[in-house]
């Protein structure tokens, strides 16, 4: 369980840093395409980022844990909604994956507590 635990957490983190990180790179076509199909422009970009690395920074501390896997949780909700808003169910079908990891994270509880 504990390996499981920081495997996903690994993953968590990493994947949170990565997609704060590309928010602040110049983007491509198919990624400002999907962006603008739910309804987050170019200047909304730097907070969605900012945010995404606040994320992935909170799950690598022990204080902050819960509160960031929440965080995650609820961006993923948010994108989910946002998908089916703009009526791309395939984009909120494929976000519940990522959606169980903060949820299973926080059932597993931070894997290097003592």
């Amino acid at each position: 369980m504990k390996i499981l635990s920081i495997l996903l957490l690994a993953v968590s983190a990493f994947l949170s840093l990565k997609h704060g990180w590309d928010a602040f790179q110049p983007a491509n076509a198919e990624q400002t395409k999907m962006m603008a199909d739910l309804g987050i422009g170019k200047s909304a970009m730097p907070y969605v980022g900012a945010i995404s690395i606040l994320t992935g920074l909170l799950l690598l501390f022990p204080q902050t844990f819960f509160l960031g896997n929440l965080l995650n949780a609820l961006t993923i909700v948010l994108i989910m909604a946002l998908s089916l808003h703009s009526g791309n169910v395939k984009m909120a079908l494929m976000e519940i994956p990522f959606l169980a990891m903060p949820l299973l994270l926080i059932w597993l509880k931070y894997p290097f507590k003592f």
